[in-house]
């Protein structure tokens, strides 16, 4: 009889470390969080952990941000560990492809761009239990470079949405190739899946403008015996077969994945038989909690949490149009962890959203987009969003 070994793969995704929300740091919850999710690698005997993408918030991360990210990699080097990790949407590919051969150094294989020869995108582990986990790693792709302006302007949603998906079908069949038999297969990308289910905070502008681009379970190489999904930050599972995951972003990041658990997978499974997923729960990062409330009651709905700690959103109803000076000191004074206080206007005020963005430029819907989410737009990031965009016009045309 055979003797078949358990391999156990840990699947974490989106740290955004670097993230500020409303002007205060999440930094150090992330980077607590990344010491719990290294501490669980350990205790559960993880032979290896996959990142999918997202591991900072910005192409420019500070240095408090990739002192939380690479703490997490030195953490998973002295347990023994080796860790294959992606690209995102919000890291730079360039910046991660410059250390690669640095996290080489601590056992971390980093695939940060897409190359021309998809099976320099296969990579392996051999384990401790003598298996080997093959790894088909396809960091995120841009959709303009897969899909051209013209295209999009030509009016026929579905032809640009089947070329992305085709484009991105291309390399998903090469990556397929490289699994092989006796290996343990398994496949890792940075993309929206059709039919997952957004966080509140993905349902945003930004969300609402890639969300056509999706690919199809159909798609993903019947051959992965696990497929290691980044980008949704809610935890859920989007394929049966193959088995494919979030696991989600590993704290509440914004307001609206507030109430969300989070978690990682802890993925069990053995060379050509099916994988069994653990959701391992999270306890790292402060809750957050959006509070309604109409100008009457605001004193007494703060009140009522009573000793809440987290992290709060204030938002008050009243009629279009009304100043209400003092009313952010009047809530901090009751609750000094409210980060935002927001007016809403009274249901007959409000005008639909899709009416709302008619008729805007990209940069004001970008500022409106950083308005919902941090406030007023900087003059400085409105000039470089400005400047990208026009380069990116400019690059489409040509």
């Amino acid at each position: 009889m055979l003797d078949f070994s358990v391999m156990r793969v840990l699947h974490t995704a989106d740290f955004h470390a670097g993230r500020n929300l409303r002007g205060f740091d999440r930094t150090p919850e992330i980077h607590q969080a990344l010491i719990e999710i290294a501490g669980l690698a350990r205790s559960e005997k993880a032979d290896a952990v996959l990142v999918s993408g997202d591991l900072f918030d910005t192409g420019n991360p500070s240095a408090d941000a990739e002192a939380a990210v690479f703490d997490f990699f030195l953490r998973l080097r002295d347990a023994g560990i080796p860790g294959i990790i992606i690209a995102g949407n919000h890291d730079s590919s360039a910046r991660l492809d410059s250390v690669t051969g640095l996290l080489g150094w601590v056992g971390i294989q980093a695939v940060a761009q897409p190359s021309s020869n998809p099976q320099d995108m296969v990579r392996t582990i051999e384990t401790r239990g003598g298996e080997t986990l093959t790894v088909g790693a396809l960091p995120y792709l841009s959709e303009r470079r897969l899909v051209k302006a013209a295209d999009l302007l030509g009016g026929d949603t579905g032809a640009w949405r089947q070329k992305y998906r085709e484009g991105m079908g291309f390399f998903l069949r090469r990556l397929g190739e490289g699994f092989r038999a006796g290996h343990v297969n398994m496949l890792m990308a940075h993309a929206t899946m059709d039919g997952a289910v957004p966080s509140g905070s993905e349902r945003t502008l930004q969300f609402d403008l890639t969300n056509a681009y999706t690919l199809s379970g159909l798609q993903l190489p019947p051959g992965a015996q696990y497929v290691a999904l980044g980008h949704i930050h809610k935890p859920q599972q989007v394929s049966d077969a193959p088995l494919a995951c979030y696991p989600g972003s590993i704290i509440q990041l914004d307001f609206g994945e507030g109430g969300e658990k989070k978690q990682v997978n802890l993925v069990e499974v053995e060379a050509g038989r099916p994988a069994r997923i653990h959701a391992l729960p999270l306890a790292s990062g402060r809750e957050l909690k959006t509070l309604r409330t109409d100008l009457d009651s605001v004193e007494a709905r703060i009140r009522a949490l009573g000793d809440f700690d987290g992290l709060l959103k204030v938002v008050v109803r009243a009629p279009s149009g009304t100043a209400l000076p003092g009313l952010k000191d009047r809530v901090l004074k009751l609750a000094p962890n409210t980060l935002a206080v927001d007016l809403e206007a009274a249901q007959e005020d409000l005008t639909l959203p899709e009416l709302k963005r008619e008729g805007l430029s990209l940069t004001q819907l970008y500022e409106q987009y950083y308005r919902e989410r941090r406030g007023e737009l900087p003059d400085d990031l409105r000039a470089a969003f400005k400047e990208a965009d026009e380069a990116a016009r400019a690059e489409d045309v040509a």
